[in-house]
């Protein structure tokens, strides 16, 4: 089995990562940056547009045939639901209603999950946490795929599957590399959704429910969306291990492509990460970018030099009191 033509190793640094540096150097040249560190007053109305709209859909498909749901699915529910997953990603850094509030973030993250049909948003708040502080860190960052992925999933065909199964990694992989204790806000998390998708079924019956779980692992499986996963942090270039993208697929993510930005400052929201690179293009614009997610899948699947063993990686020291 093993790996023929391509990597059979991750790329391992032993430096620090560059985004601490980063943002000392450019607070210091742009203090500027600190007021986009607010909250997005928009965030919560997409999110409640976003849910209703799901909300109407469950209720218009009830009578449709399967193979339209499924379509259907894909092509609109895949988009709302992985939009959603982006919207809790934005809320998981208090970009709802701030730090101060933090506690209604994480309610409101819950209310954005709903559509998603599985708890999801109290986890990713957990370990995201850890994706910032240990990027690339070995045992501590679980966005970075195991050895056995690395080592299986290193052919064209293995590695489309892999791809149209990116749900189901994102969460298992947690449970196998930095298992942590369940907390209330998990249980929380996993009692509303359960009332929720209860009721979905109660009230509409089966088909509504098959149409929100197919546009979670559509939509964030073999997704043009999707291409954002490895757009990210895979290494299409040796040194570089976070990557933006400019295009058009910002506007339906809450502007995730905005990447190098993000790292750089995960307390800016996702609107105001594009205020960044204006104020400080020096940074950004010499950087290399991608153009298309779809070309990135591409990429990923034909290359050799990529699959899921092309990330850095770092052995971290655990910040103090953790």
């Amino acid at each position: 089995m093993g790996n023929s033509a391509g990597r059979s190793d991750f790329e391992w640094v032993y430096t620090d990562q560059p985004h601490t540096q980063r943002r000392k150097e450019m607070l210091a040249k742009y203090p500027a940056i600190k007021a986009l560190m607010r909250p997005d007053p928009r965030l919560k109305w997409t999110v409640l547009g976003l849910v209703l709209a799901q909300l109407l859909a469950c209720w218009l498909v009830r009578g449709l045939a399967w193979r339209w749901l499924l379509f259907w699915a894909y092509a609109f529910g895949g988009c709302v639901n992985h939009s959603l997953t982006l919207a809790i990603h934005d809320i998981s850094h208090n970009a709802a209603f701030g730090t101060a509030r933090a506690a209604h973030n994480r309610w409101f993250a819950i209310f954005a999950n709903l559509p998603v049909g599985m708890p999801y948003a109290a986890s990713f708040k957990k370990y995201h946490v850890d994706h910032h502080r240990y990027l690339g860190g070995d045992g501590l960052d679980v966005d970075v795929p195991t050895r056995l992925e690395g080592w299986l999933f290193c052919t064209p065909a293995r590695k489309l599957l892999w791809l149209a199964l990116q749900p189901l990694f994102y969460a298992l992989r947690p449970l196998c590399v930095n298992p942590k204790a369940l907390t209330r806000m998990e249980v929380f998390n996993a009692l509303v959704q359960l009332a929720a998708d209860a009721a979905i079924f109660t009230l509409w019956g089966l088909k509504p429910m098959v149409y929100l779980l197919a546009s979670t692992l559509l939509g964030l499986g073999l997704h043009p969306i999707s291409g954002h996963f490895v757009a990210e942090h895979y290494m299409f270039l040796k040194g570089h291990e976070t990557y933006s993208y400019y295009g058009p697929l910002n506007w339906i993510t809450f502007n995730v492509g905005y990447h190098m930005e993000h790292h750089d400052f995960p307390s800016i929201p996702g609107c105001n990460l594009p205020l960044v690179r204006k104020i400080a293009p020096e940074y950004y614009d010499h950087l290399p970018q991608h153009h298309s997610w779809v070309k990135v899948l591409w990429d990923f699947v034909f290359e050799d030099s990529l699959g899921p063993y092309a990330r850095v990686k770092r052995v971290c020291k655990l910040a103090d009191g953790l």
